[in-house]
This record gives structure tokens, sequence and C-alpha cells, in this order.
């Protein structure tokens, strides 16, 4: 099993910044694809960004510029450093990872129990 725990949330006014982390621990072998989504009450979950295990990363428009995704693969964990942020950016922000538990196995998803974005206009 694999555990991811998030962490960095909270309370911040318009314009200003957090960096959100998220530790994975368990059985691991390998950790692929990991990233960031995030959902507002009554609403879909979106993806904000992602990065594969060599660097390469993805983001939402409404993110771009704004929020960068970094990893430390030594340390299992990705983090999100958030800036310049809008009320629109307010929901539960939940950390995901495709792991794998063995060479002989595939990619399996995990996700975080989610930390709550509280921003303030």
């Amino acid at each position: 099993q694999v555990q991811l725990v998030e962490s960095g949330g909270g309370l911040v006014q318009a314009g200003g910044s957090l960096r959100l982390s998220c530790a994975a621990s368990g059985s691991i072998f390998s950790i692929n694809v990991m990233g960031w989504y995030r959902q507002e009450p009554g609403k879909q979950q979106e993806l904000v960004a992602i990065i594969s295990s060599g660097g390469s990363t993805n983001y939402a428009e409404s993110v771009k510029g704004r929020f960068t995704i970094s990893r430390d693969n030594a340390k299992n964990t990705v983090y999100l450093q958030m800036s310049s942020l809008k009320p629109e950016d307010a929901a539960v922000y939940y950390c995901n990872a495709n792991v794998r538990a063995s060479i002989r196995s595939s990619g399996y998803d995990y996700w975080g129990r989610g930390t709550q974005v509280t921003v303030s206009s």
C-alpha cells in the first residue's frame, strides 16, 4: 500500500503565496507521474499541474505563470508553489501519484486526502 500525505494548505490573502507538499510512503519501487488536482464544492475535479519522473511538466491554463510544480525523487515528494493567488484558486487540493510497487508491476494511481486552500479577497 501507498500513502500520500499533503501539507501546506491554509488561508491566504489574494496575491499571496502558498507552498503545498505531498509525500508518498509505503510499497514504492518507482513513481511515474505525480500531480496536483483541485475541486471546489459542487464542481468537478480539475487538473492543476503534473510532473513526470524526468521533470517534464504540464499546467492548467488558469495557473500557468503563477504555479510551479516540482518533485524530489529521493524523497518521493511533490511540491506546488502557488503565487499570485486569486479567490478562484480556492479549493481542496489533492495530490496524485502513479506508483509502481515492484519492477514487475504496472503503475497504480494513489490519492491524498486533500488540503484546503482558501483565498480571501
